[in-house]
């Protein structure tokens, strides 16, 4: 009896300690994976103050080496130059993703003490990943949902869609069922996004021939037909994640015109930030905005009768040159919306975008015919070569034993207003001279936002936190 006793008190003991050790098993890895998602989320959030403060010195840095870039012929005026695409060089010292936390500290420059190279990088093991894109470089839907602009902002944005999908390697997407079990061409989905944002109640036809209508008559409920819960917005959007809302947006369109690579937001052709009275900047846009702007009805007074944008070879020597040309100059591939236009002319001359031409055109690259000038596109809010925003996607990283923890950070930028950093001598207050007032006549709404636009860090008008 006493043996059968001792056997079944060490088998509930057994049961007892085997389910201890899992509970506390499962909370100590609870408790560490709570832990190192917050430190990866600080490093993320670390990384995006940093992005913000190399991003602030963008004037004082374009303003010192413009005489430099007019020498090699980037002799546009106000050049900005994209330093946030060498995020890795400038805020390497700040990253252990570079150096190992047991590394020497790099030497100080002379005249500097030695502890100004200490305490930069991330302690304990921990590191982040950076990419700030140019969303002004994309196709930016929201500018149909612009109140000035109008009808015409409607049609630039309309034109722009169809420019991207217009090339014939695209059709199978519009032959076969869209997401909603649906057949939609072109004209129908460019349409159904137009409509999303902008702020009336008729139907976008998207259709660039010169005798189609303009509406097709009051939006129809094709939402609620469906059994969605929901209906057209009207609104501008709000992120990315709305455009799945979309009629037609099925995984393939998603995957090759929205987010071809998750890993790599610059590979993005649409966005939903950007400067709605600017169309896209033609300095820093992927090859395949470019050539979906180029291809644009609302450019060329006969696209169909464009080489470049209906022949699939002089597309590939288009896209060739052009990615060659931006990855050796590190982005800046026109300093001017002229040296666009001269490179798509073929208009021969010593510029850059004159030098890009002759080498489209050694490539079989035709020349295009646009419907106006330089000056009439950038008036109509076609084609700039300036940066107001900005998206900043920082990835926050702790490894773990047996698996690692990330946290990423998506930041959005905006540079309107932005004032360029100065030195400024401090001041003291002079006891005789009143304190100006923080209210009354100057606290209007239009003054309190260019107050809060002066920031030299630009200011966050999108925050997500995956």
């Amino acid at each position: 009896m006493a043996l059968v006793m001792v056997l079944g008190a060490i088998t509930v003991l057994t049961v007892f300690l085997t389910e201890l050790q899992e509970e506390t098993s499962t909370e100590l890895s609870a408790a560490l994976a709570d832990r190192d998602a917050l430190r990866a989320e600080y490093y993320a959030k670390s990384a995006v103050n940093l992005s913000r403060m190399l991003i602030a010195a963008e004037p004082s840095v374009s303003t010192t080496i413009g005489p430099m870039l007019a020498m090699i012929g980037m002799k546009g005026s106000n050049i900005q130059v994209p330093i946030w695409k060498f995020s890795d060089m400038f805020l390497g010292p700040f990253n252990a993703q570079l150096a190992p936390p047991d590394a020497e500290p790099p030497p100080a420059p002379a005249g500097e003490s030695g502890a100004a190279g200490k305490n930069l990088g991330l302690t304990g093991g921990g590191r982040f990943e950076l990419k700030i894109i140019d969303e002004d470089s994309k196709i930016n839907i929201n500018r149909a949902a612009d109140d000035v602009g109008g009808l015409q902002a409607q049609i630039d944005v309309g034109g722009q869609l169809l420019g991207l999908m217009a090339p014939a390697q695209y059709n199978p997407l519009f032959e076969e069922r869209d997401g909603d079990g649906q057949f939609s061409d072109r004209r129908i989905i460019c349409g159904a996004l137009v409509d999303w944002a902008d702020p009336g109640d008729q139907a976008f036809s998207c259709d660039p021939s010169p005798d189609a209508p303009v509406s097709n008559g009051a939006e129809d409920s094709f939402y609620q037909t469906l059994g969605l819960p929901y209906q057209r917005k009207n609104a501008p959007y709000d992120s990315l994640a709305e455009l799945r809302l979309i009629r037609g947006m099925s995984d393939d369109f998603w995957a090759t015109f929205v987010e071809p690579d998750s890993n790599d937001p610059d590979k993005r052709v649409l966005t939903v930030w950007g400067n709605r009275k600017q169309g896209i900047n033609v300095v820093s846009a992927s090859p395949q905005a470019l050539l979906a702007l180029t291809c644009s009805p609302n450019m060329l007074a006969d696209p169909a009768a464009t080489p470049l944008c209906t022949d699939v070879n002089q597309m590939t020597a288009f896209l060739t040159v052009v990615s060659l040309v931006q990855s050796m100059t590190g982005g800046l591939i026109f300093p001017s919306a002229s040296d666009y236009v001269a490179a798509m002319t073929q208009k021969e001359g010593q510029s850059m975008g004159s030098m890009l031409g002759q080498q489209l055109k050694a490539m079989g690259v035709e020349p295009v015919k646009f419907k106006q000038n330089q000056s009439a596109m950038q008036k109509q809010g076609l084609i700039g070569n300036k940066t107001n925003f900005l998206s900043i996607y920082a990835d926050g990283i702790v490894p773990g034993n047996k698996r690692e923890t990330r946290v990423r950070v998506h930041a959005v930028l905006d540079l309107t207003g932005a004032t360029k950093i100065t030195e400024v001598e401090p001041k003291e207050p002079d006891p005789n001279q009143p304190v100006p007032s923080q209210t009354g006549a100057s606290a209007t709404p239009d003054a309190y936002e260019k107050q809060i636009r002066s920031n030299p860090a630009g200011t966050i008008i999108y925050y997500r936190i995956e």
